[in-house]
C-alpha cells in the first residue's frame, strides 16, 4: 500500500499519506479533508498502519480496549474501495443505515469506492459524526 517511510520526515501520518499508493488515494484525502474541515474536535492520526480519525477533546477515563475516543480507522486493504471501520459503530444512531456489519466487538462498516459515493454518502456521514461526538460529550 506505502511505499518505503522516509527516515527525514518526522510526522509518520504525513510520511504515510504522501507515499500511499492506492487507486482510491484522492478519495481518502477529499475524505479526510471534508470530516477534519467540519468537525474541529475530530484529528487524525496514523493507528494500525492506517490512516485513523479521532476525538481530540477532553473525556472521562476508560478502558483503552474499548476505543472510545476512536472515530474510524481506514482499511485500504482492497484495491476497489476505502474501507471504514468504525469501532464503536454499533454505538452510533445510523438512521438512513448507512453502515454494514454488526459484529459482535460492536464494529460497523461503511465502503466508498469513488469521489461520486463518497459525495452521495457524506451527509449521512456527517449525521453519524455528529451523533457519535454527542454521546462523547
Amino acid at each position: 500500500m506505502a511505499k518505503k517511510t522516509d527516515p527525514n520526515n518526522t510526522d509518520p501520518l504525513a510520511n504515510y499519506l504522501d507515499n500511499l499508493e492506492h487507486p482510491l488515494k484522492n478519495v481518502l484525502l477529499e475524505l479526510q479533508l471534508q470530516i477534519l474541515s467540519k468537525f474541529p474536535e475530530i484529528s487524525a492520526q496514523l493507528k494500525w498502519n492506517s490512516l485513523s480519525l479521532y476525538y481530540n477533546g477532553e473525556m472521562k477515563p476508560f478502558n483503552p480496549k474499548e476505543y472510545k475516543r476512536d472515530l474510524v480507522v481506514f482499511n485500504l486493504n482492497k484495491r476497489e474501495y476505502i474501507l471504514l471501520v468504525f469501532p464503536t459503530g454499533s454505538k452510533i444512531k445510523d438512521n438512513n443505515q448507512v453502515l454494514e456489519g454488526d459484529y459482535p466487538d460492536g464494529r460497523r462498516m461503511l465502503k466508498i469506492n469513488s469521489i461520486e459515493d463518497l459525495n452521495n454518502k457524506m451527509t449521512d456521514l456527517q449525521l453519524l459524526i455528529q451523533f457519535w461526538i454527542a454521546q462523547i460529550e
